[in-house]
This record gives C-alpha cells, structure tokens and sequence, in this order.
C-alpha cells in the first residue's frame, strides 16, 4: 500500500475532477450549433454572401440586416483567420547521411 497519509491510517481521498484536468467550466465554442456566431451586415445581398461563407466552413451563425450599425463579421473573420501552427524541417545530424545523394556523412559533405 502506497498511500502519501498512510503514517496517520487513512487513504487519500478521491479527487475531484479539476484535479484530473477536466474542465468543467469551459465555454462553448464559437460557431457551433450551441453557440453560434452573432454576426451584423448592411444589406441582405451582404447577408447571403457571408451566409455561404459560413456553409462553406461548416459553420452555425445569426445573421442579422441593420443598415444603421456598421458591418460586425469580427468573431468570422477571427475564427477563418486563426493563427496557423509553424513547423519547421529537421535539421539533419552531423553523421547522417548527407540531403543532396552525394553518399558522404553530412559534417564531410555540406555541413562544413
């Protein structure tokens, strides 16, 4: 029995689910069925271009005319335009064999 209170005659109490990671008070994410987009546009030939925008993403938004307010398509626009994640490509070892097919160990071929 391998229990951290075992000196004082208890077991250590189950924990509670924040402990494990899981979070129970995440919010819903944008876009989807429970919590769609709020979107404002000026016009209704406005409306149905940004209406296929959002089929085309498979995404869920309100769409809403209002000529007086000025133009919200911002949580769209932050949503198509998220950040990509940058990979960038192994650097080959100093003995492995070299990239360019010459058959020598990269530190005697192009490595130098």
């Amino acid at each position: 029995m391998s229990d951290k209170f075992f000196f004082k005659g208890r077991k250590t109490p189950k924990p509670k689910h924040e402990s494990f990671g899981y979070n129970t008070k995440r919010a819903a994410k944008p876009g989807t069925e429970a919590f769609p987009l709020q979107l404002i546009v000026a016009d209704e030939a406005r409306k149905l271009e940004v209406a296929a925008i959002v089929a085309e993403h498979q995404l869920f938004a309100n769409i809403e005319v209002n000529a007086d307010v000025a133009e919200d398509i911002l949580e769209l626009e932050g949503l198509l335009n998220k950040p990509k994640t940058t990979t960038f490509e192994k650097k080959p070892n100093r003995n492995e064999p070299c990239a360019c097919g010459s058959g020598q160990k990269f530190k005697k071929c192009c490595g130098k």
